[in-house]
Formats: C-alpha cells, sequence, structure tokens
C-alpha cells in the first residue's frame, strides 16, 4: 500500500483504503449479528452490532494495513455459552466472511448492470476502479479468513468438517503454533515471497464467477 504513495498513485490508494475500511465494517458486523441470531448479544451490548467503521476499525490494524498491505480490525466479543445452537460457531464465523462474498457479488453486478444501463454512477475510469477494487478486496478477505490457521476465521470453521479425533488434534496444533504459522506467512510476504499476490491472483480468478452480469472490462 505505501508503494502505492510513493509512486503518486494517490487515488488508487484512497480506493483501495475506503475499500478496506467498507469491507473489514461489513465483515464485523456479519459476525455481530449472526450472534445476534444465535442468541449471543455480547457484541450488541459492546457497541458491535453496527455498520459504523469507528466501532470495529481498530486503528492500529487500519495504519498496518496502510503501510504494508496487511491488517486487521477489532474482533467481534462473543460468549458460546449463550449460543442457542451446536452449529451457533460455524454460522457466526462463516458470517464474516460470506458478508464479504456478498459484497464483491453485489457491487461487480451493480457496475455491470450500470455499464449496460448508461448509469452516471458507473461511469468513467474512477467508477471502474471503485467498483473493481471494491470487489477484488472483498474476495481478498474471503479468502484469506477461510485460511483455517491462527484466528483467523477458517479455524472455527474447519473442525466441523474433521472427525472428532482428528477435530480436536487440530485445535490443539492450531492453538500452540497457529498465530506463529500466521505471522510466518506475514513475514515471508514482507522479504517478498509472493504470498498475497497469490491470494489476490486467487480473487482475481474468482471474480467471473459472481458476475451474473457482463461489467464490460474483464
Amino acid at each position: 500500500m505505501l508503494n502505492l504513495l510513493l509512486q503518486g498513485q494517490i487515488a488508487l490508494f484512497a480506493v483501495i483504503l475506503i475499500a478496506i475500511v467498507i469491507s473489514l465494517s461489513f465483515h464485523e458486523f456479519g459476525h455481530a449479528a449472526t450472534a445476534k441470531l444465535f442468541g449471543d448479544d455480547t457484541a450488541q451490548k459492546a457497541g458491535r452490532l453496527t455498520l459504523n467503521p469507528a466501532a470495529h476499525i481498530d486503528p492500529v490494524g487500519l495504519l498496518m494495513t496502510a503501510l504494508i498491505g496487511f491488517g486487521y480490525a477489532r474482533p467481534v466479543p462473543t460468549n458460546p455459552s449463550k449460543f442457542n445452537s451446536l452449529w451457533a460457531s460455524f454460522f457466526v464465523s462463516a458470517a464474516g466472511p460470506a458478508m464479504n462474498l456478498l459484497l464483491a457479488t453485489i457491487a461487480i453486478n451493480f457496475y455491470g448492470l450500470g455499464l449496460a444501463n448508461g448509469w452516471s454512477i458507473a461511469q468513467g475510469d474512477g467508477a471502474e476502479l471503485f467498483f473493481m477494487y471494491f470487489s477484488l478486496i472483498n474476495l481478498i478477505l474471503l479468502i484469506f479468513n477461510l485460511i483455517p490457521i491462527g484466528s483467523l476465521d477458517g479455524h472455527y470453521l474447519l473442525p466441523y468438517f474433521l472427525p472428532r479425533k482428528m477435530a480436536q488434534a487440530y485445535r490443539y496444533w492450531n492453538d500452540r503454533y497457529g498465530n506463529q504459522l500466521l505471522m510466518g506467512l506475514i513475514l515471508l510476504s514482507l522479504v517478498g515471497v509472493p504470498v498475497f499476490d497469490t491470494i489476490w491472483n486467487f480473487g482475481r480468478s474468482m471474480l467471473p464467477s459472481i458476475m451474473f452480469v457482463d461489467a464490460g472490462q474483464q
């Protein structure tokens, strides 16, 4: 991200940063709303059942995003003892990535409809820049958060697909080593290993599969 500013691409930097703030806010709201749906009002009482970015964005996490292209939002607090279903943790964890998939799908198809119908909001290079990057960033967040390591959403989801003993072994392994592995991936990306480039390219490859209206630019 910082290299965009150094290269004078201020507009692109601003578009990406705004898209990240919006996308992370919807992601965390998805967790909070689903927790409430399954009987846990912890996030609601903490003021997280909102789309207001101020409730979700962590200043340090946002600064990291601006400087190195990787950051985080404030985790949504939950109390599993209040859940009214054994599958509550699965759906609460899946809600964030699902929200990102929904945003990406809506954005890219809204853009396609706008182009097809001559809507002014979809005209020009600025519109293309925003809708394309907004969709891609949400796909990136979807993919990244589904990685089942560390504190990412994927580590809550994977055990539901494993036999009991294997799920227990995975939880033990991830509790001990998951965050170190996640930090390792981040460090590898900082020294030039194309970890996030791979995720970005995967997101780009997914874009046509969610386009039900031709945006005319892919």
